[in-house]
């Protein structure tokens, strides 16, 4: 069995699939990346830190609105198809910086807006990261964090969790709209406003996307084949393994 840290895990894991996180329909567009953009536009000017930024798509619909985005990632090649699609887009006002997000490279209050979408599930030190993303946020500033969430109760939790870890082994949890409470407010932030979504999964496209091992995707529809009627009707299981899942953002801002 070979060593791997986690964080070397995640890079490995994405940074050959990030022409395909840049080209997904499902991470290229919602509304929560309108929301985001609405936010972004009522403070203009707005210097924003996008953490975990993937395939970037948090960055492009700031961008518009932002004097400067900072695309910051694990991976060099997710951070190179951001910049190129930038650079195709037309965008200017996009940088990248590439570390983990529990030890950020920036000043202290260095940015108006730090925002992540879809990557705190990875993250190795839930904890430590939102508590740099405070450190690194103005007074007077506004974080906006977007992911899946767990939808709490042990038989779905357990379920959905387990399909997670076997689609992707970067994976470390989908937290609970409590935990994630509970975590900013310790952290330093006060929860503002929670907005509550529910995601369709094309189950084809989901494994394709992520490069699943074949196993592991046949484990997942076992699971999903001898699922409980409970399990069934919360995920939406359809026949050809699709399903839908929950995602939250919130808004919060410096205590």
């Amino acid at each position: 069995m070979s060593s791997v840290s986690h964080h070397s895990r995640v890079a490995s894991q994405f940074g050959p699939r990030a022409a395909a996180y840049v080209a997904s329909a499902v991470h290229a567009q919602g509304e929560d990346l309108q929301q985001l953009a609405e936010l972004v536009r009522a403070r203009p000017g707005a210097r924003l830190l996008d953490l975990g930024s993937g395939g970037g798509h948090l960055s492009y619909a700031a961008a518009p609105h932002a004097s400067e985005v900072v695309a910051y990632d694990l991976s060099a090649e997710m951070l190179g198809a951001v910049a190129a699609t930038a650079s195709e887009r037309g965008i200017g006002n996009i940088a990248t910086r590439q570390g983990p997000v529990e030890t950020l490279p920036f000043e202290a209050a260095s940015f108006d807006i730090v925002a992540t979408r879809m990557s705190a599930h990875h993250w190795l030190d839930f904890p430590a990261a939102l508590r740099e993303a405070r450190r690194v946020l103005k007074p007077d500033g506004v974080a906006f964090f977007i992911d899946i969430v767990s939808p709490g109760p042990g038989l779905l939790d357990t379920h959905f969790q387990a399909i997670e870890l076997l689609r992707d082994p970067s994976h470390v949890r989908d937290y609970t709209m409590a935990e994630w409470l509970e975590a900013v407010t310790a952290a330093g932030f006060m929860p503002q406003r929670v907005t509550r979504r529910r995601l369709r999964i094309d189950y084809a496209s989901w494994i394709e996307r992520m490069g699943t091992a074949p196993e592991h995707a046949v484990a997942i529809r076992s699971l999903q084949s001898l699922a409980s009627d409970e399990v069934r009707r919360h995920f939406e299981i359809e026949a050809d393994g699709s399903f839908t899942m929950d995602a939250m953002s919130l808004e919060a801002t410096p205590r």
